[in-house]
Order: structure tokens, then C-alpha cells, then sequence
């Protein structure tokens, strides 16, 4: 059976190292979280995030916008956020409605306060491996990784889904820690085969239990991004567990694994960028 990768106890020691920073080094530390609509599941995450906050001695400021709020009516908001030196992060809460202009919001964010690393200039530094804030989803992943003593160096690497959030940022922290990286998509062929060659396979595509026993690798490090909900309506990920398990050599749960570490990557990146604001 596979040693499970948990992300809850991970993210508890995380949150406890970064409140006896706060505390020893007597910071006021602050996250904007803009919600825009009366998503269900959004308003889960933000309370998610803003307990977390609580949980670090960060304090955290919610601002609920309307479902019909225009792209100029978020500017204007952020532009706030941008000039309130209370506020070291800011996180647009996502999905947002079809009127808003996603790319907009995200680059009108100051770079500095960018918690998401979400704005283009963020994500080249991640490409060229010069970054201080890195994407949560993939910091969490490779922390993951780290306290559980998992080399990555030398290792086959192989990422099931290319998105900017996840995927493409995720190959590029493997491949500097000096991972073998290879991206898969929808469109990659003999998919299969490819998946079972890893030592190290994240799945992050969003299909409920797609990577079967017959993807993976004996022994392999499999890491679950995806949140979905199966035919039962129980929440699960990208990864049949229940096979998977019984021939990976490590393998993080839903929930319960990648999740938490990407809220306590969030909070780790507010309280960087409050050391890069002064």
C-alpha cells in the first residue's frame, strides 16, 4: 500500500511556522480576498482562506461584489486594495462571472501584492526560475514533496493538464528542481503509456477518478490535483484511489492532500510579499 501524502498535517505545520514568524517578528500582515457572485462553492473557499488567515495571525479583508459588477467597477476596487498598505495580498476569487475581464483584473494587481502569481510578469519569473512567488497549487505540491524527503532531481515527471493555474507552472517548478518534465493534454498521444513511465505523475485535468491502476507506475509518486464530485455526488479527484494506492509508492488523498497545501502556500505568499513591500 502507498504512504500517504497528507496535505492537512503538512499544512497545520506550515501555518503554525508561519504564525511564530508573525509573532517573532511582530508583523501586521493583511489579504484582500474579492468574491465576485454568490458562487456556492467560492463562498466555501473564502471561508476556507480567511480561517486559514485567522489560523496564521494574518488578517484577512472580504469583499463581496455583486453578480453583476463590470470589469471597471473590480478595477476601481483593486486599485483601492493596490494603494492600501494594510493590504499585502490581494485574490480574486475565480470563477467569475462572463462580463468580467479575467486578464484584466489579474494585471491591474500590483506585482508586489500578486499572491497568485497569476499576472504574466509573475509567471515568467516562475519560467525563468526567478521568482519569489510562486503559483500555491505547485508550491504546495513541491512542499509536498520536500518534507516528505521525495527527490525530484533525475526523476521521469509527468503532468496530466496544461493550464496556466496548475499545469504549466507545475512543470516548470519539477523541472528546476531538475525533474525529466513531460506535459500531457487531451490531445497527447498513447497517453497510457506515457503516464506509466513516471516516477512522478500529477494528475490535474479535472475528470473524476480518470487515471486508473493500468496509468501508473509500481511505486510511482502519485499527486492528485483535482477536485471533482463522482456519480454519487461524493467529492473525489483525478486519481482512482482506491486502485491507485494499492501500487504507488506515495500518493496524496481528496480531500484532504494537494488542497490545504495550496491555501497554506497562499498565506506563506502574503507574508512574503509583506517582506517585499517594506
Amino acid at each position: 500500500m502507498a504512504r500517504i501524502l497528507d496535505g492537512n498535517a503538512l499544512s497545520k505545520i506550515i501555518k503554525g511556522e508561519i504564525k511564530a514568524e508573525i509573532l517573532r517578528e511582530k508583523l501586521q500582515v493583511g489579504l484582500a480576498v474579492v468574491l465576485v457572485g454568490d458562487d456556492p462553492a467560492s463562498h466555501i473557499y473564502v471561508k476556507h482562506k480567511k480561517n486559514d488567515c485567522a489560523e496564521c495571525g494574518i488578517v484577512s479583508y472580504e469583499h463581496v461584489l455583486p453578480g453583476d459588477t463590470t470589469t471597471e467597477q473590480l478595477l476601481a476596487l483593486i486599485d483601492r486594495l493596490n494603494a492600501n498598505k494594510d493590504v499585502n495580498g490581494i485574490l480574486i476569487q475565480q470563477p467569475l462571472p462572463p462580463q468580467i475581464d479575467l486578464t484584466a483584473a489579474n494585471e491591474r494587481i500590483d506585482p508586489l501584492k500578486d499572491v497568485d502569481a497569476f499576472r504574466a510578469d509573475n509567471v515568467g519569473r516562475i519560467t525563468i526560475g526567478e521568482y519569489a512567488l510562486p503559483s500555491c497549487t505547485p508550491a504546495g505540491v513541491m512542499e509536498m514533496l520536500r518534507r516528505a524527503e521525495i527527490a525530484v532531481a533525475g526523476k521521469n515527471c509527468v503532468v496530466v493538464g496544461r493550464s496556466n493555474i496548475v499545469g504549466k507552472p507545475m512543470a516548470m517548478l519539477l523541472l528546476h528542481e531538475h525533474g525529466t518534465v513531460t506535459i500531457c493534454h487531451s490531445r497527447t498521444a498513447n497517453l497510457r503509456e506515457v503516464c506509466k513511465s513516471a516516477d512522478i505523475l500529477v494528475a490535474a485535468i479535472g475528470r473524476a477518478n480518470f487515471i486508473t491502476a493500468d496509468f501508473v507506475k509500481p511505486g510511482a509518486v502519485v499527486i492528485d490535483v483535482g477536485i471533482n464530485k463522482n456519480e454519487q455526488g461524493k467529492l473525489c479527484g483525478d486519481v482512482d484511489f482506491a486502485a491507485v494506492e494499492k501500487i504507488a509508492g506515495a500518493i496524496t488523498p481528496v480531500p484532504g492532500g494537494v488542497g490545504p497545501m495550496t491555501r497554506a502556500m497562499l498565506v506563506r505568499n502574503t507574508l512574503t510579499a509583506r517582506g517585499m513591500q517594506g
